[in-house]
């Protein structure tokens, strides 16, 4: 009897000890969040980065849309003329069609591709702000001792956070530091 007693009891133990020791150690960490959007939005430095790489991404649209057209203009024009011209005309104006279909694809591969121009920029402007947004939400994480620290804008659904826990505008006031933010009364949540 005295063995089923402690056969039982000490898993019991086991798992009481387990769970006093994990409740201490979730007690210990401390948790916020950020709203990344909200950060990127009372930046404008951000702003007028998206502001230039909507200029170019225009620029750049327009110019392959040109392109298509001329595609499109050369292509009817032959459909018009086909019936009338020799075969080895037929067969070169064909080419110089495929051959002016490729380039424009290349044209938008080359601006709009995963590592064209348009990501190149995005890159050359935007990441060093958000590299800046980082380094203030790690070092205001280290401060004071977050464990972790969510971004309710990112892919992570964040369906409720205490206001209390939410640490963006003291991020916008370290990110102040360096580069220039809208003051904390003038910022606009927007939600």
């Amino acid at each position: 009897m005295k063995n089923t007693i402690v056969k039982y009891l000490f898993p019991l133990i086991v798992v009481g000890l387990l769970a006093a020791n994990y409740s201490a150690i979730g007690q210990q960490q401390k948790y916020a969040y950020v709203d990344t959007q909200y950060i990127l939005d009372n930046i404008p430095e951000f702003q007028d980065a998206q502001d230039e790489l909507d200029e170019f991404s225009e620029k750049w649209q327009k110019e392959i849309e040109s392109t298509y057209a001329k595609v499109s203009d050369m292509y009817q024009k032959y459909q018009a003329e086909s019936v009338l011209l020799p075969e080895d005309v037929k067969h070169k104006r064909e080419e110089e069609i495929i051959a002016k279909e490729k380039e424009v694809k290349d044209l938008q591969r080359k601006y709009f591709g995963a590592e064209g121009d348009l990501y190149k920029k995005r890159q050359e402007l935007v990441q060093p702000i958000q590299e800046k947004v980082y380094n203030a939400i790690e070092s205001i994480a280290a401060s004071s001792n977050y464990s972790f620290v969510f971004d309710k804008a990112g892919g992570m659904t964040l369906l409720y956070g205490n206001p209390k826990y939410d640490i963006s505008d003291d991020v916008l006031d370290e990110v102040g530091n360096v580069m220039q933010t809208v003051k904390r009364d003038s910022r606009n949540r927007g939600n």
